[in-house]
């Protein structure tokens, strides 16, 4: 066909290429028809309903970066350049176990001043939320052999060992001098509150110049919840060929007075309500032990106090960060 004339319209559908000469698309719903001629409604600027040829991406430029996840969306972008392979990087291998003469998995029955392990089960679906694949361990004894013994097992074939419990300073704690045995321990405790005692270090495997990582968390539900976004969640990610991210915590305004020590950074358990005013405002749980689970089901995050933070009153504003971010 002939290019489009000045002021001469070619009629096309959704999806077509621009006749040559044409710049702007109208509606055909929002045009009027008076014989040849075509009525145009005013206010549509130049260039409207059209998709210039490099409009997303242009030629040359990147479009997925080295360490990005494979997020749904990434996968769209891919699928639209017309790739059709990528290569990625495995599947991060992660060991659980817990520890603890107290615990016992769901389903067997409880003996006296037992407790079902929840830690576990938490962590491994934290784990494969993130795409790694877990094994799990089950439950370790409070015996120092035990457990040094389960570390040098499980660092072969795996990249990260993970465990809850036994890393404070308790006489049946034994999980922190089982690294230290075989194998080497880089830090111990956080300031942090829920979750100080987290231990980080490296077991040696097997395998001549291989080795896994080991992060231990403490006993606590909570304390296990919060640590793992805190320390496992960026670590994962790393060690996946990926980049840590920093979570980036929203403005809210706090609906409660609450007091904590300078030089410790410590995460409040909240639900989000609209205040008469309209203002979305945090409220702290009724609750704050770290081994209440229900803070963590009936709340939608946490509230982020750093370590320059004393106190808080009502009407002030913190950073909220949604649970949604964080698993």
């Amino acid at each position: 066909t002939r290019p489009a004339g000045i002021a001469e319209a070619v009629r096309i559908f959704t999806g077509a290429p621009m006749p040559q000469g044409c710049d702007t698309v109208f509606m055909q719903e929002d045009v009027r028809l008076e014989g040849d001629h075509v009525v145009l409604p005013p206010g549509l600027a130049p260039g409207a309903n059209c998709r210039p040829a490099g409009e997303d991406i242009a030629r040359g430029a990147t479009a997925l970066a080295a360490g990005r996840r494979m997020t749904p969306e990434a996968i769209a972008l891919a699928a639209a350049l017309g790739v059709t392979r990528l290569t990625v990087h495995r599947r991060v291998r992660v060991a659980v176990f817990s520890t603890g003469n107290e615990i016992v998995s769901p389903g067997t029955p409880l003996g006296p001043a037992q407790l079902y392990d929840s830690n576990r089960f938490t962590l491994q679906a934290l784990l494969r939320r993130l795409g790694a694949e877990v094994t799990d361990l089950g439950i370790l004894r409070d015996e120092r052999a035990t457990v040094a013994r389960a570390l040098r097992e499980a660092a072969s074939g795996h990249d990260l060992i993970l465990t809850s419990g036994g890393v404070s300073t308790g006489e049946e704690d034994h999980v922190k001098a089982a690294v230290e045995e075989v194998g080497s321990l880089t830090f111990w405790r956080l300031a942090i509150k829920p979750g100080r005692p987290v231990a980080m270090g490296v077991i040696p495997s097997a395998v001549a110049g291989e080795s896994a990582a080991f992060i231990g968390l403490p006993g606590n539900p909570v304390a296990v919840f919060v640590t793992f976004a805190h320390v496992v969640r960026p670590f994962l990610a790393v060690l996946g060929g990926g980049e840590a991210t920093p979570l980036l915590a929203l403005p809210v305004r706090v609906a409660f007075a609450y007091r904590k020590k300078l030089g410790r950074r410590e995460y409040v358990r909240v639900a989000l309500r609209r205040a008469a005013d309209g203002v979305i405002e945090a409220v702290n749980h009724p609750r704050e032990g770290a081994g209440v689970i229900t803070s963590l089901t009936e709340t939608d995050g946490l509230l982020e106090l750093p370590e320059a933070v004393e106190r808080l009153a009502p009407g002030d504003q913190a950073g909220f960060l949604s649970y949604a971010l964080l698993r």
